[in-house]
């Protein structure tokens, strides 16, 4: 007895498929029925542990779950690692800001190892939430094998990159230019500096025989080098030569230096330049070997090189320096309108301040001999530089970049990459392993040894020479220092480990364009180094997703989709596909609530397509024979091929809108509206058997090439199918855990022998002809429940048999019987040879037929608005002007 089928999809009841899933060990690769020779494996971008799921984890856990999803349906040991990072800076200022709200004290009240215990206890929590989030979005990932990248194996690993990059001569740590930020008191990498445009004043001093523009006065202090153009014969006697001019702080000489870096066309060509506080003029100093002083501190308060003014914060001293440059009467003119890039931090917006300072960086310039014998046999070269690296790894084929306009902008990034600053001023983190003697002026015979840092794999609590006491390092490394080996570093490496053996390198890397060069590029660096090979074979970068109006989305701003408010409401299934639906590599996405609601009503048809099938056709064998007996059969069988085949090659392209488009079009269009009616015809007429034996073997299919992307409602109709109809084969318990699971369903093929085009093209032909036929109707406004009567000639005889052959089909489907005819003079309309003549009914009174009339103006409208693809891809402009319509007109007739 089978037993009771809801009639609708409950989507609360997901948990329970999750916990099924997760029970039966089937994530992890090890534990997967079958021989599985070949690997898939994908790295999960580690979300911060700050945060917790937002739109843009969706998206990427959506379209990472598919794939993995596919890989372990196509008969490959699946391996999709996830796992958390620790976020240093983000999560150090969290916890700081919440020690200061509640006990008013900063971290160096507390201290390091107090402020680390609370940062753990606080990651603790956060962690469990987000694990939770990620399982919400049905995330098939392999938990046993979680990271978290402050676990002991990672720290490993960093810190034997970091000695190896050391001992390399890779790893160095110098006095250089660096982003500053003066609120996190650390600094940043490049490529986490935002910049914002923004209108400020710009200055225009007299310095001696020039005039210099300068929208940062307070950095000039100590300007002492005038730069003009070789070319410039303005300044040609002046080169080489000192001048004494008036400045701020008194009298100072200035010498001028020729050099190609100035604009003779800019200004008046000439410019001064500011070593401690600029990039640029930072290089020019290193070329010429000119002094750097620091004009302000890392507290952004003016050094004594300012003399007076020392102290003061910088930027709120700029007014009182111009007025003192006014009094001397040194300013020739102040632009109001100027706009500039202003340099922000990523994590806190704090403007940030370029100065000198003490840090480790890696030379990514430096050539270093390659260990991996195989990776110099790939590359041709024996030497090269990280950039070369990087460079020919992507150049040579070896990575795939999908979208392909990517690389371009990766060369360009990669080409004009400077030593990366990895050392932090913050607590949390990976500690620098690297240590010096307590004792700086320390005297003995191994004085030089004793006073170099010692770079240890190991803790070190003596001096490795003397047994003097040492210190570790306070600073800790960047962020990305750490993530960017996370494809290897998670598989065991250092450490020879089986999964590193067979699941590296990771297949895909899939993320958000936005951090292609904050993490994919440093992960390119690193792997090429530390292991020899690449870290995956292809980088699948997908867009932002955006508001109904394409504007990005923001706490701030309001217009933010919370995914898992969306889940409560509608499910996960429709969220999945409507932060796929619509989508291409590269591109943003716009998405908004009546979307997702659109697609709910798409799992609702499929719902409602399993239930019927399942409700309907009795208890059967595990492989049914499929016997087509129809044309219809021919045609659907064929049909089911072709979307497979299309499915399949749209996944294998990483099109996965395609993919879904396609086989969205076929379930409800091909299969729903067009057979499983013809079905229904079929089984009165003597034809039961067989066309459930191919409801039941379409359903099965179709299920499984829906499961990647709607993975819990095709689960739970599975599991109807297989208990209620297909048992027992289908439905055996081994060792406690259901074997017949669809997550571990192998991916369809086309088993059925694909039929003649000629079949299909006949059945192609009787469905125009019932389309045209209902059109006919509606046209004329015939009531529905009405039949019509009429006659049909056809010229070609082939066509003629089909349709003579399928007459009563026709009747049945287009409400319309219909007999051969062999002449027809007056045809009420002509389709590819075939005329129709139709007996139209009397005329109904008016009032019926503009009652008619609204309900099917009406219907059509809510079919529209109801229609996802509809939604997702036509403007948001002309949807809300659908939606107005209808509201117009159900007031108009309420």
């Amino acid at each position: 007895m089978k037993e009771e089928f809801p009639k609708t999809y409950e989507h609360k009841n997901e948990e329970q498929s999750y916990q099924l899933w997760e029970k039966s060990g089937f994530f992890n690769p090890d534990t997967l029925p079958g021989v599985r020779k070949e690997p898939f494996s994908l790295s999960m971008p580690p979300p911060n542990v700050t945060g917790s799921l937002h739109i843009g984890h969706a998206m990427f856990l959506t379209i990472e779950d598919l794939m993995t999803r596919y890989a372990r349906m196509q008969g490959k040991r699946a391996l999709w690692l996830p796992g958390v990072d620790h976020a240093a800076i983000a999560t150090q200022n969290v916890v700081e800001k919440d020690v200061y709200k509640k006990e008013g004290k900063t971290r160096h009240d507390i201290g390091r190892v107090e402020l680390i215990k609370r940062i753990d206890a606080f990651v603790q929590g956060t962690r469990s939430r987000i694990e939770t989030q990620i399982r919400r979005l049905g995330s098939s990932c392999d938990w046993s094998r979680e990271r978290y990248t402050l676990d002991p194996d990672l720290s490993l690993a960093m810190r034997t990159v970091f000695k190896r990059m050391y001992d390399d001569g890779l790893i160095y740590r110098g006095d250089r230019i660096v982003n500053w930020c003066p609120r996190c008191k650390s600094t940043l990498a490049d490529d986490e500096v935002d910049y914002k445009e923004q209108k400020t004043k710009l200055y225009y001093f007299k310095y001696g025989p020039v005039v210099i523009g300068t929208a940062r006065p307070e950095t000039k202090f100590q300007d002492k080098i005038i730069i003009v153009h070789p070319k410039d014969k303005r300044y040609k006697e002046l080169v080489g030569k000192e001048l004494e001019v008036e400045w701020m702080t008194g009298k100072v000489k200035a010498r001028v230096i020729a050099d190609p870096i100035a604009d003779m066309e800019f200004g008046t060509g000439a410019m001064t330049i500011t070593p401690a506080h600029s990039f640029e003029d930072f290089l020019l100093a290193q070329k010429y070997h000119l002094p750097v002083v620091k004009i302000i501190d890392e507290d952004g308060n003016l050094t004594e090189a300012a003399g007076s003014f020392k102290g003061k914060n910088a930027r709120d001293a700029r007014e009182e320096i111009v007025l003192l440059l006014q009094k001397k009467g040194l300013v020739e003119k102040i632009d109001e309108d100027y706009v500039h890039n202003l340099s922000l931090c990523y994590r806190c917006g704090t403007p940030v301040e370029p100065l000198p300072s003490l840090q480790w960086f890696i030379a990514v310039d430096r050539e270093f001999r390659i260990m991996n014998q195989d990776l110099r046999k790939r590359c041709g070269k024996d030497t090269a530089t990280l950039k070369q690296l990087a460079l020919w790894a992507v150049r040579s084929g070896e990575i795939n970049i999908i979208p392909g306009r990517f690389k371009k902008i990766y060369f360009h990034w990669m080409e004009n990459l400077h030593d990366w600053c990895i050392s932090r001023q913050i607590w949390f983190g990976h500690q620098i392993p690297v240590w010096y003697h307590k004792n700086s002026k320390l005297k003995t015979q191994n004085s030089k040894l004793c006073n170099d840092p010692f770079v240890s794999v190991e803790d070190i609590s003596h001096c490795p020479h003397c047994g003097g006491e040492v210190e570790q390092d306070p600073d800790t490394l960047d962020t990305w220092f750490s993530s960017a080996l996370w494809t290897f570093s998670t598989l065991g490496w250092p450490k020879n480990t089986k999964d590193f053996k067979v699941f590296h390198p990771t297949s895909v890397m899939e993320t958000g364009y936005d951090i292609l060069f904050f993490w994919v590029a440093r992960m390119i660096i690193m792997t090429l180094y530390a292991v020899g090979d690449v870290p995956f074979c292809t980088v699948y970068l997908h867009g932002l997703v955006r508001d109904r109006e394409g504007k990005k989305m923001s706490k701030s701003a309001g217009n933010g989709i919370d995914p898992l408010d969306m889940i409560a409401k509608f499910g996960a299934d429709p969220v999945r596909l409507s932060l796929v639906v619509g989508t291409t590599p590269g591109n943003d996405i716009r998405l908004y609530e009546e979307k997702i609601a659109g697609y709910r009503n798409f799992v609702n048809k499929l719902w409602n397509i399993g239930r019927f099938i399942i409700t309907s056709t009795g208890e059967r064998p595990f492989a049914p024979t499929i016997d087509p007996c129809t044309l219809a059969d021919q045609w659907i069988l064929s049909e089911l091929n072709s979307i497979i085949e299309q499915t399949t090659t749209a996944m294998e392209e990483y099109r996965y809108s395609a993919a879904i488009e396609n086989l969205y079009e076929f379930t409800w269009s091909k299969f729903a509206d067009w057979y499983i009616e013809i079905a229904k015809f079929q089984r009165v007429h003597g034809m039961k058997e067989s066309t459930d034996a191919i409801l039941l073997y379409s359903l099965e299919q179709i299920l499984k090439l829906w499961h990647p992307f709607t993975p819990f409602i095709t689960e739970e109709l599975w599991k109807n199918l297989t208990t209620q109809v297909l048992f027992p084969e289908r439905g055996r318990l081994r060792g406690g855990v259901n074997q017949n699971l669809l997550l571990v369903q192998p991916w369809p093929h086309k088993a059925i022998e694909p039929y003649s085009y000629r079949a299909v093209e006949h059945f192609t032909k009787l469905q125009g002809l019932i389309a045209s036929l209902r059109t006919f109707r509606a046209e004329h406004k015939v009531n529905p429940r009405e039949k019509l009567s009429g006659a049909i000639a056809v010229h070609q005889s082939e066509i003629k048999k089909v349709i003579a052959d399928h007459l009563e089909l026709v009747g049945h489907l287009a409400k319309t019987k219909l007999e051969i005819s062999t002449e027809m003079t007056h045809p009420s309309f002509t389709l590819s040879g075939i005329r129709v003549s139709i007996d139209l009914p009397k005329k109904e009174k008016s009032s019926r037929k503009e009652r008619e009339a609204r309900k099917k103006y009406v219907a059509d409208l809510e079919r529209r608005l109801s229609d996802p693809l509809f939604l997702s891809k036509a403007p948001p402009s002309v949807v809300e002007k659908e939606r107005q319509r209808l509201k117009a007109f159900e007031e108009m007739n309420s």
